[in-house]
């Protein structure tokens, strides 16, 4: 299976019509995409509200399956994540989700604990901490790829992760 996550597009419909394009089993986009709700460049996206986002229609977060993986989405700037990872990681756990996607901090890594990937996809427009433009790719058999791409669709950087039992 594959996903295809961006996330602070900032206004950006042409970013976002050219990842959006791209095939996956399925996309998502983690907030402050700055459009309204019923644009047609949306209408295939898994989306939530970030900060920047003015269309109250957009919800805070989602659960979604895609094949066998639960995937949660939320834009970020209510879980703190730019100083800490544990609020997003014990909701993740009460929600029993294997995927958590998030943005707000425009700047894209990944990290797998205790069985739960977290996957913050940078930003397509304005990224932060001297790293370029980037969305992610991820995909999962017997472990996950995460692919950083920039707006080339070149990669930046693929990272595998898989969970070690004792």
């Amino acid at each position: 299976m594959k996903i295809v996550v961006l996330s602070d597009s900032h206004g950006d419909k042409e970013t976002v019509k050219a990842v959006s394009a791209l095939r996956a089993d399925a996309i998502f986009h983690c907030g402050d995409s700055e459009l309204s709700w019923d644009d047609p460049i949306l209408q295939n996206l898994h989306i939530v509200k970030g900060n920047c986002d003015r269309d109250h229609r957009f919800p805070d977060s989602i659960v979604v399956e895609v094949g066998d993986k639960k995937i949660w989405m939320v834009h970020g700037h209510k879980h703190d994540c730019k100083r800490t990872m544990l609020p997003l990681y014990y909701e993740a756990q009460e929600l029993g989700v294997d995927i958590v996607l998030f943005g707000h901090s425009h700047s894209y890594g990944a990290e797998l604990s205790e069985g739960i990937l977290f996957v913050n996809p940078g930003s397509t427009l304005l990224p932060r901490a001297g790293k370029q433009p980037t969305f992610a790719e991820i995909e999962w058999n017997n472990g996950f790829w995460i692919s950083f791409k920039n707006m080339d669709m070149e990669t930046v950087i693929t990272v595998e992760m898989k969970n070690i039992a004792n």
